[in-house]
């Protein structure tokens, strides 16, 4: 018999996973509604998604989807489920990137419960290799991801457009305490019941480990004090002239207003193109530069300062360096400060605490598993260097990679976890990439090497200890610094949130929200105004699936196909391919005129009426003179004979392409015809080339002529009869290619503006 400890369920194995009253509790309404499941790190929100998933499978017939955010995850959901789920192992699939199209379009067919990132699912639904109408659940993990344009906003909408009994459950340690971004999750994942769980409810006390969590404060060198106010003198001649351009800005403000600022300039200088506001962009460039610089020295220490210093001098020399970096590094009060810098020795104290505090927690308990979370790259190396000579130590850092600083492969990142379960590595030195979702329960003792002022972030941090026996938290903080500030804000923020997601719980309740309540209603209104009802198709380069333009194609009723195109980013008729390039794109393709001129040629030499689209608000504010730009777009124009569209978002250059495509696919009947770039073609090649140049005829109708004719010559000469004995060459067709084929060259201006057919 089984233990009445244990869930007693056809589809979860014997003894895998512990009764927890609030676990099932959450479960059961998760069945009835889409739900939104609010509960610390360490609960168990995969073991609910487990339970759901079990109960839908069991008593429905589809599909379901588990999504998270990264690789490590989807592994770690996947095996989770292989453990637990009385379900053949090989109906459990694990899908990311690195998995060919080709192969996860067999997956997706032979699949039964399909965990993977976002991205791949979004790009599959785009290119047409997964139909979501048979998926009768999906899990949405880190659930507070799905604002803006994050993948799972489009991937819930596809969803409840096509499902025929959708259902979604989303999860998440914490929304943030912003309530319109707690309110854009639920309305982006249609959530109809919120269930919230703290550490201090009665259904979950029994089952929490107790945390102790210590704030451990240092002081500042005063070595480091002396570069820091440097570094102040620069950032206060900076303000002041702001100050004389117009922009009066207060010292104290904030990292986060500033940013907020140089967005609305940015904006006022596009429209405006002021050389005033040009300059006032990069006095505040300068200044996030110079204020980064200084809270490494606060929270970081030295060695993180040189490092970040080096690199600003290094990009001011550089030929594209921004001119922020170059006006930086010509200042005379900003050299001393590199000099003293670059000649101080003071350790930060943050570091020699650290080694007394790990090495502490070994003597005590040599199995100790130790998290050192740190915010920058830079300081992970050199923690992880020092810990190094105590215990065996691994850094978790994400996938890019930059200059002398190699990032984590997906497979190096899932290696280094599961080493550090075993044991052989003792202490885990983490980024933000280390705070979302990592099953390590045995982790004892978590350090915050610097406080973070997002209450999402805390939460995720203390999450990782007090799983299975009691934790411990130490926030290193620096005295007199943001350090302080920045634990206090998090812990502010973590109860403001709370009170907020009560309160919107209530008013879902009493149904005052917005929020459609019923899927079926949902259903019923869910297609957008704008959708097109006409069939359009647009052939896409694989490439630019990343971007947002192929996702607005799709919602205004596109057919996308995707390719790995040679020629073009989208290719909407025989004639018509587009080049897209985003603001900083083009720039980047000026420093190197080769490229951009390159690419040109072969849109020119590929298609007889190319377009090159430039996306974004701003072209003039990225550190190159505007003369240049207008020279560029001049000569694209004006030598090239190819016209340049700017556009100020994704969405405008979707519409741009729609309308594009509606003008050549739907008056004048021209499809979408993929046309390849070659500097030498052989002579078969050649002639398919030649003949499936001829509008509305593609490769594959060109090959068919060749094959019946043999030669250029004969299909030149063949009548609309003989034509039409061909595969695919109907009437029109056949009429056009003898208009072609016939009409004198010195009268064929008289059919300007006029169709072939």
């Amino acid at each position: 018999m089984q233990d009445a400890n244990f869930i007693t369920h056809p589809l979860v194995k014997e003894g895998a996973i512990e009764r927890r009253r609030y676990q099932i509790s959450i479960a059961a309404t998760a069945l009835m509604k889409n739900t939104l499941v609010v509960i610390p790190t360490g609960l168990g929100k995969t073991v609910i998604a487990a339970l759901v998933i079990a109960s839908r499978i069991l008593n429905e017939n589809g599909k379901v989807l588990f999504l998270a955010p990264t690789k490590p995850l989807v592994e770690q959901h996947a095996e989770f489920l292989r453990r637990t789920l009385n379900l053949n192992e090989d109906e459990i699939i694990a899908l990311s990137g690195e998995v060919e199209p080709a192969k996860r379009e067999k997956l997706w067919k032979i699949g039964r419960i399909i965990v993977s990132t976002p991205q791949v699912v979004e790009n599959d639904i785009i290119a047409g290799r997964v139909d979501l109408s048979e998926f009768i659940l999906i899990v949405f993990d880190e659930a507070h991801r799905a604002v803006g344009n994050y993948p799972y906003v489009f991937i819930a909408s596809e969803y409840m457009k096509v499902a025929k009994k959708p259902l979604i459950l989303a999860i998440t340690a914490s929304p943030g305490s912003d309530v319109e971004r707690i309110r854009e999750v639920i309305e982006n994942l249609f959530i109809e019941e919120i269930e919230i769980r703290t550490e201090n409810d009665p259904d979950v006390r029994p089952y929490i480990h107790r945390k102790r969590l210590e704030w451990i404060r240092v002081d500042i060198p005063e070595e480091l004090k002396e570069v820091k106010k440097k570094l102040e003198e620069c950032i206060k001649l900076r303000f002041e002239r702001l100050k004389k351009l117009g922009i009066d800005v207060p010292e104290s403000t904030s990292k986060k207003d500033l940013l907020a600022l140089q967005d609305a300039l940015s904006t006022e200088a596009g429209e405006s193109r002021s050389p005033e506001l040009f300059d006032a962009l990069s006095i505040l460039a300068e200044i996030l530069k110079l204020q980064h610089a200084i809270e490494l020295i606060e929270t970081q220490g030295i060695e993180a300062t040189k490092n970040y210093l080096r690199k600003l001098l290094k990009e001011a020399r550089a030929r594209g360096g921004s001119k922020a970096a170059k006006s930086i590094a010509s200042d005379p009060l900003f050299r001393d400060a590199v000099i003293m810098a670059m000649k101080c020795k003071a350790e930060h104290p943050k570091l020699q605490k650290l080694k007394e505090i790990v090495a502490k927690q070994l003597k005590e308990n040599e199995d100790s598993r130790i998290i050192v979370f740190t915010n920058y790259r830079d300081s992970a190396e050199i923690i992880a260097s020092e810990l190094a000579k105590i215990a065996p130590v691994a850094r978790f850092v994400g996938q890019t990679s930059r200059e002398d600083d190699k990032g984590m492969s997906q497979k190096e990142q899932v290696e280094t976890l599961e080493k550090f379960r075993r044991g052989e590595i003792k202490i885990l030195v983490a980024t933000s990439v280390g705070e979302e979702g990592l099953d390590i329960p045995s982790t004892d003792l978590v350090v915050f090497f610097e406080a973070v002022p997002s209450e999402i972030r805390a939460i995720q941090r203390k999450g990782r200890t007090g799983r299975s026996r009691e934790g411990r938290i130490v926030v290193l903080v620096t005295r007199g610094t943001r350090d302080e500030g920045y634990y206090y804000s998090s812990l502010r923020k973590e109860r403001k949130m709370y009170e907020k997601l009560y309160r919107i719980r209530e008013e879902l309740n009493m149904k005052k929200t917005g929020i459609q309540k019923s899927l079926t209603e949902f259903q019923k209104h869910s297609v957008p105004e704008t959708k097109i009802k006409s069939s359009l198709k647009v052939i896409v380069d694989s490439r630019e699936l990343r971007s947002e333009v192929v996702r607005h194609l799709r919602e205004l009723g596109v057919d996308i196909e995707v390719q790995n195109l040679e020629v073009a980013d989208y290719v909407v008729s025989d004639r018509v391919a587009i080049e897209r390039k985003t603001g900083d794109d083009f720039v980047e393709s000026i420093v190197s005129k080769e490229r951009l001129f390159s690419q040109i040629t072969k849109l020119k030499s590929s298609y007889s009426r190319p377009i090159i689209i430039i996306e974004g608000k701003s072209l003039y504010r990225r550190g190159i003179h505007p003369n240049a730009l207008r020279g560029a777009i001049a000569a694209i124009v004006v030598d090239f004979g190819v016209p340049v569209l700017q556009t100020s978002s994704a969405r405008e250059t979707a519409e741009i392409i729609v309308a594009i495509a509606r003008r050549e696919q739907e008056e004048r009947k021209r499809e979408p015809v993929e046309h390849t770039y070659k500097t030498k073609r052989t002579l078969k090649e050649e002639q398919e080339y030649v003949v499936s140049s001829i509008s509305n005829i593609g490769r594959t109708t060109a090959k068919n002529l060749l094959e019946y004719f043999q030669t250029i010559e004969k299909i030149a000469t063949a009548d609309e009869d003989e034509l039409m004995k061909v595969p695919k060459i109907g009437r029109k067709t056949a009429s056009r290619i003898r208009k072609i084929m016939t009409t004198p060259y010195n009268i064929a201006d008289r059919y300007e503006g006029e169709e072939l057919d």
